[in-house]
Order: C-alpha cells, then structure tokens, then sequence
C-alpha cells in the first residue's frame, strides 16, 4: 500500500507540468504564442520548457494573434497537436475569426473529412489591476460557438489534468485560466480520480441552495458556502468545469436536491453565461425551483484599474452571502 502523501503544487506548476508531461510523451505536441519562451510566459507557465525541448517545440511568435492562431490551425489540420498560448482573453479577440471562422466551422464544412486537433489556452478575469483591456471574462462570446469546447479549470487537479484531455479530443478546445489561480496550491491526485472534463463537479454537498460558478469565483463560493454553514445554512458549491457543453444532468439533479440556486459568474449580466444557465433551470427543473433563480455577475463597465473599483465591480464572497440569504428568505 502506498501511504506517501499527495504532492502538493500551484496552478501554475499543474499547468507547467501537464505540458512537458505532454511533450514528453507526444512528439507531435508543440506551444507556440507571445514569450512564451525565453521568457517563460507572462505567468510563468512555461518557464524552463524552451531549455528542455528547443525552439522548434517552444516557440515564440510575434505579437499577432491572427497570426499565430491561424498557423495553429495549420498545424493540427497537418497533424500535430499544438497548445497555442494567447497572453489574455482581451489579445483573443484578434483571433475570434481564426477561431470561430476557421478552427470551429473546418469539421462542418468539410463533411467530417477535417478535424482541427488544437488546444488554445488563455488567461482571463480581474483582480490583479490589469485594467480594461486585460481583465475581461468573455468566456460565455466562446461558449456560443458550435464546434468549440470551452473549459475553465478552478482547481490545481483539473489545471493539471485537463489539458492532457484537451489534446485528446479530435476537435478545438479553449481552455481559459483565471488570473487570480495561479498562484493558489493544493495537493494534486491521481489522475484516475480527475472527472472527465465535460463533466460538472459538486465541490461542496449541501441541502439547502445550490452555488453554481465556475474558474476564478469556484474560491469565492467555496468561502461563502463556509460562511453560509456558520449561520446554519447548508450550500451545494457545483462547479461547471465546462463551459461548452454544459453538464445539465448535474445542475438540474442539484436543483432537485435543494430546489434553490445562485450562479456566480464573473462575465457581464448581460447576454451572460449565468443567464443561459438559468434558461437551462427553467427549462429543465422549473418545477424543482422553490424561489427565483439569482445571479450575481460583474458590474456592467469596463473594469476599472484602482483596486478598491475593480473589487466593487466583480461578484465577492459578501455578494454571495448576501445573495443566498434573500433567496432562501432569511436575515
């Protein structure tokens, strides 16, 4: 029997590990975008990969997304299984007509003759006073597109494992990173006891309301649910993992458990995520559903860059409390 702890790590290290555990095991797999090579990654990610594996494996490009993404599509359309790395989720939309154009639409239109093989990984979310034009959550413009999968893996576990069964799907994936992740640690498991990654995952048990979020707010609504418990609250935390497509099975089975919910959802209340997922309770479990469905969202403008607004403008764990407790009808 093996009594040896599990080894602990960040979410940076999960992700730096799960790519050389990739490139070491297929030769087809290659990182290409902006520094992530002598320099390491804006966050790190790839530090030391460039020394270990040659600039033909870690590539540097220039500063166009268009570009490189475009050249990331090639490259899985020859064969290859390439991680391309957009520096954050406001830089990707230089590439959304590589992305939604070409990568989503190439099985379609080719009559299942073409698949495009290809990993795009990209940081998003506020918090670290990046200002407006790196600190967006556009996860839900990316999860409207057919012939993409979305993830957003909020745990050290799903940053480590996720990716290895990104680049085993057939079809494009985009794999989003919260900024505010990756320096948080946590022992890894074994990768057996990882979820697929269309899969949702209940974090939390409880009785009472159901907490549905998702990448950077999964920490949020886990302190809340801990909040909550102290005044006698029992809250569900699920975490949604994938984002395109979505586990309904499990949002509607926690619904039917606790008949209450509150989405957190650090994208925009309009057109959001959490709007969708809400249709999605109506439509599946409106009969389950003892109070409105609530949903806590960023405020609608541009995140601000001083600290004290950009706090006030994303969903925090107060909003969550707070929330909850409307809800279930109590002070």
């Amino acid at each position: 029997m093996n009594n040896e702890s599990p080894r602990s790590m960040s979410y940076c290290e999960a992700i730096h590990e799960a790519l050389r555990e990739a490139m070491q095991t297929d030769p087809r797999v290659f990182l290409m975008g902006e520094d992530v090579g002598h320099y390491g990654g804006c966050y790190g990610v790839s530090k030391g990969l460039l020394d270990e594996f040659g600039e033909t494996r870690i590539r540097d490009t220039p500063l166009s997304e268009s570009g490189f993404v475009g050249a990331g599509i090639g490259a899985a359309l020859g064969g290859m299984r390439p991680v391309v790395e957009v520096m954050t989720v406001n830089f990707s939309l230089l590439a959304l007509d590589q992305i939604v154009n070409n990568a989503a639409t190439i099985r379609h239109m080719s009559g299942g003759q073409f698949s495009v093989p290809l990993v795009i990984r990209m940081a998003t979310g506020a918090g670290r006073q990046l200002a407006a034009q790196h600190s967006h959550s556009l996860e839900c413009w990316y999860a409207h597109v057919p012939g993409l999968k979305v993830l957003a893996p909020a745990t050290i576990a799903d940053a480590r494992f996720m990716l290895s069964m990104a680049l085993q799907d057939p079809d494009p994936v985009v794999i989003f990173e919260h900024v505010m992740l990756y320096n948080n640690e946590a022992p890894i498991p074994s990768a057996d006891q990882c979820l697929p990654m269309e899969q949702a995952a209940i974090r939390r048990e409880g009785s009472d309301i159901t907490l549905i979020t998702y990448g950077g707010s999964l920490p949020k609504a886990l302190a809340a649910a801990d909040q909550l418990a102290h005044a006698g609250i029992s809250a569900e935390v699920l975490d949604l993992r994938s984002l395109r497509p979505l586990d309904s099975a499990t949002i509607v089975s926690s619904l039917s458990k606790t008949h209450r919910a509150v989405i957190i959802d650090e994208g925009w209340r309009t057109g959001s995520l959490a709007g969708e997922i809400s249709a999605i309770i109506m439509e599946q479990a409106f009969w389950e559903l003892d109070a409105p469905v609530a949903r806590i969202c960023s405020q609608e403008v541009p995140i601000p860059y001083p600290k004290h607004l950009e706090d006030a403008a994303l969903p925090q764990q107060t909003d969550i409390v707070n929330t909850a407790k409307q809800v279930l009808g109590v002070q």
